[in-house]
C-alpha cells in the first residue's frame, strides 16, 4: 500500500488536483487561510489517473474490508468516484446527499439500500470529517452496517482523527498530507524551506496566517 500512497500523491500533483502555494495562500469557505487547495474531481478528467485511483480504491477496500454488499459515495465530490469503484467491483451503489431533497420523496440516500447491508463509504477528501461522518450517520440510521470509509486524500488534522474515533468509523486513505508534501519536495514543486511552513499549517490551520 506504501507504493500506492506515493503514486497517488504524485498523480494528484501532476493533474493539479492538489495545488501547493505557500507564498499565495488560498481562503477556504470556512475562512481558513491555506497554502494548499485540493479538488480531486479534477482527476476524473484524466482517464489514466481516474483508472489508477479506481483500482487503488478496490485494492484498499479488499485489503481492509474484504467485499462489502454495497458502495456508498458522499455527494457531491465522491459520487463519480464511488460509482466507478462499485462498477469495477460489480456491486450496488448509492450516494448520500448533504441534506434531504426538498421535493418528491425527499430522499437523503439516493439508490436502493436494504437494512443489514454491509457498506463501505467512498469519499474524495477528508478535512475535519464533518460532512463525511454525517453521511455515515445517515446510512446507519437507514439500517446499514458501515464497515468503514476510504478516501483519496486526508489533510491529517487531529480534529478529523478525533471525530472518526468518536464516531467509531475506520478510515483508510490512498494518500495523505505528509506523503504529498514529500512528493512535492522531490518533484521540485516546493522548496525545502517551505516544508516547515506547510507542516505548521497542518498543526493549527484555523489560526495559521500566511
Amino acid at each position: 500500500m506504501a507504493e500506492i500512497d506515493q503514486d497517488v500523491a504524485g498523480l494528484l500533483l501532476k493533474s493539479k488536483a492538489v495545488i501547493l502555494e505557500p507564498a499565495k495562500p488560498f481562503t477556504w469557505a470556512s475562512g481558513w487561510q491555506s497554502p494548499i487547495y485540493c479538488d480531486n474531481r479534477v482527476t476524473l478528467s484524466y482517464p489514466e489517473i481516474r483508472d489508477y485511483i479506481k483500482e487503488a480504491f478496490r485494492t484498499s477496500i479488499m485489503h481492509h474490508f474484504s467485499t462489502p454488499d454495497l458502495i456508498a459515495g458522499v455527494a457531491t465530490g465522491a459520487i463519480a468516484q464511488g460509482a466507478l469503484v462499485a462498477d469495477l467491483m460489480n456491486l450496488p451503489f448509492v450516494y448520500v446527499r448533504p441534506s434531504a431533497k426538498g421535493h418528491g420523496r425527499q430522499n437523503l440516500i439516493e439508490g436502493r439500500l436494504q437494512a443489514g447491508q454491509k457498506v463501505v463509504v467512498v469519499e474524495d477528501l477528508i478535512s475535519t470529517g464533518g460532512s463525511s461522518l454525517k453521511a455515515v450517520e445517515a446510512l446507519r440510521e437507514a439500517g446499514a452496517e458501515v464497515l468503514g470509509m476510504v478516501a483519496i486524500f486526508s489533510y491529517g488534522f487531529e480534529l478529523a482523527a478525533e471525530n472518526f474515533r468518536k464516531a467509531g468509523v475506520t478510515l483508510h486513505t490512498l494518500t495523505n498530507y505528509h506523503i504529498l508534501v514529500e512528493s512535492a519536495l522531490e518533484s521540485g514543486a516546493i522548496q525545502q524551506d517551505q516544508v516547515e511552513m506547510l507542516q505548521q499549517w497542518r498543526k493549527d490551520p484555523a489560526q495559521w496566517k500566511g
